[in-house]
């Protein structure tokens, strides 16, 4: 291709670029930039889009009741000694690093040990951590239902006496954007910073 030919090439894409962008036709996907996330980003997932369990009051709660919010969810329970009170320590760390966007996070915890974990130990449990945080507490059969569904696991290990059994579990948390959808798995122990990064871009989408 000779220079001139070449110069009426650059000049007649430049053309119909401005048209495209005039008329508002996306020029192609890869011009279209998606957020980088720290965590597994998990978009358009066919699992762990909604559930339906009891909050410690008793009120039946969805993903619909906390829809203008990012929702970061996960499975654990009170005797827990060390993954569950660490998690739950940097969700509070978290929302007090979004300063004013602390208010647009909810933290949701659902118990694997719904047999200790009543109601009262939970408004406890959660407390300790942030007010705001809710607990959810699904029957043995719903949480059955719910793990598998979230493809998490947890199971019973027995202890000394019939009461100090502890309990195995996967140890993520399930990222959710302000209009409910699922989008991030975030692996135990990346950190806060991680953590804070991922929900501002969150936030801001």
């Amino acid at each position: 291709m000779n220079k001139r030919n070449a110069l009426q090439l650059i000049a007649a894409t430049a053309g119909w670029m401005g048209a495209a962008a005039t008329l508002g036709v996306g020029l192609s996907a890869c011009s279209e930039a998606r957020p980088s996330f720290n965590a597994v980003d998990i978009t358009g997932a066919d699992y762990a889009k909604d559930f339906s369990l009891k909050d410690v009051d008793g009120k039946v709660r969805t993903m619909a009741d906390f829809k203008g919010k990012v929702v970061v969810l996960f499975f654990g329970y009170a005797q827990c000694p060390d993954v569950c009170p660490t998690t739950m320590t940097e969700m509070a760390q978290a929302k007090q690093q979004l300063g004013k966007d602390g208010d647009r996070l909810q933290v949701l915890f659902v118990t694997v040990d719904p047999a200790r974990d009543t109601p009262e130990v939970l408004k406890a449990y959660m407390g300790a951590f942030d007010p705001t945080f809710v607990a959810l507490i699904p029957t043995p059969e719903e949480l059955t239902a719910t793990a598998k569904d979230f493809k998490v696991y947890f199971k019973k290990v027995d202890g000394k006496t019939p009461t100090s059994y502890s309990m195995d579990h996967s140890a993520a948390s399930f990222v959710y954007d302000p209009q409910g959808r699922l989008r991030l798995y975030a692996r135990y122990g990346a950190g806060v910073p991680s953590m804070v990064s991922d929900l501002k871009a969150l936030l801001g989408s």
